[in-house]
């Protein structure tokens, strides 16, 4: 022991009396095996609770996947157009190893897995025997969570069991910081609320990002007998210009013609991108009586609100203003302005089939390769 003393405190002495550069040296060179040995030590902490929840994965979901064929998939009842009264027999669940929170959530997980795959009465026995074992309650426990994480695992699962969840809980989530959680819980809104799935966008502050609406949008269009409202509402009075965009596109997507006035207003808007989104809309909704407000704007309009009239003009195909299509065509100095100048003129072919047969045989080479070019039905702007 004396030994071991005397051998620590030479070495103490040694270090005090190097020169600094080696103290240093020492230092770092401690601190990196340190480091070194934690990082091996937690891999290899990993490696081994990985295996370890691989065994009982193993285990269980042989048990689980036994239990739900037998008493699910397996019954002829549920293969009937009829309504089946009896319910799943909660009891061949009362397992110990069911007690467990871990078992639980692996056995969410599983049913959740399960009723992706059926629907119909299949699908309504796996989210009874969600609510019969009350793990229901384990999913809410998860979304009062401080975690972020937690709380989206929570949303998925009571979002795929249909599970309502009160408003004064999820509504806040909706516009959580947390851009995964915001997505989730707006996506989760949509599918659980019968009457008012587009509530959320009354207390949204955070922006709706091009990702989020590419997935609110699919959501959307593929959710059955949701309810859908007048967009114009938040046309009209929300001041987040990323859900007034996404109205906007929800109003083309739907044909809301109930809409229109309160797309006409965005034209005097002063954000030019929201303007220019209306515009697209009014186009796509091929409103006819709105020609005459966009030709009398279009000179004192940036670049790309001019390129939406003239792609709203050649949607809308009225052949009012081919004359128009025509000197913008010819005179603009700008090739993005004279192209779609162009691909409205043909979209008007039927009232100005003469006229683009006349700029073909006397425009300059490089604008009849503008028109050829559009003229490509393969070919969309």
């Amino acid at each position: 022991m004396k030994t071991i003393s005397a051998f620590f405190s030479a070495t103490v002495d040694q270090f005090r009396y190097a020169p600094l550069v080696i103290q240093i040296a020492v230092v770092f060179t401690a601190i990196a095996v340190s480091m070194t040995t934690i990082a091996y030590i937690s891999i290899l902490l990993n490696r081994y609770r990985s295996h370890r929840r691989e065994k009982k994965l193993a285990a269980l979901h042989p048990m689980i996947d036994e239990l739900l064929t037998e008493h699910i998939l397996m019954n002829d009842e549920l293969y009937s157009d009829e309504a089946v009264e009896t319910a799943v027999p909660a009891e061949v669940f009362d397992k110990p190893i069911f007690e467990k929170k871990w078992a639980r959530q692996v056995l969410i997980q599983r049913l959740m897995q399960y009723r992706d795959n059926v629907q119909g009465a299949m699908g309504n026995q796996l989210r009874n025997l969600y609510l019969q074992l009350g793990l229901d309650k384990d999913s809410l426990k998860k979304l009062k969570s401080s975690r972020w994480n937690h709380k989206i695992q929570a949303l998925g699962e009571l979002t795929n069991m249909d599970i309502p969840i009160a408003d004064v809980v999820i509504l806040p989530l909706t516009n959580s910081r947390n851009r995964e959680l915001r997505a989730t819980a707006r996506h989760a809104y949509i599918k659980l609320s019968k009457n008012e799935p587009f509530k959320f966008f009354d207390v949204a502050t955070e922006p709706l990002l091009l990702w989020d609406q590419v997935e609110l949008f699919r959501i959307i269009s593929t959710t059955d007998r949701i309810s859908i409202p007048n967009f114009a509402q938040w046309i009209t009075y929300s001041s987040n210009k990323s859900i007034v965009a996404f109205c906007l596109k929800l109003v083309e997507h739907y044909q809301q013609l109930s809409a229109v006035p309160a797309v006409v207003k965005l034209l005097d808007t002063r954000d030019h991108y929201l303007r220019a989104n209306a515009i697209n809309c009014l186009g796509k909704l091929r409103i006819e009586s709105v020609e005459d407000k966009l030709i009398s704007m279009y000179d004192s309009q940036p670049h790309h609100c001019r390129t939406e009239i003239l792609k709203a003009l050649g949607r809308i195909s009225s052949g009012k203003y081919v004359e128009f299509l025509r000197q913008e065509f010819l005179h603009s100095s700008d090739f993005e302005i004279r192209k779609h100048a162009a691909k409205s003129l043909i979209n008007n072919q039927w009232a100005a089939s003469s006229l683009i047969q006349e700029l073909v045989d006397t425009a300059t080479r490089e604008n009849k390769l503008i028109l050829k070019h559009c003229m490509n039905p393969l070919i969309k702007f």
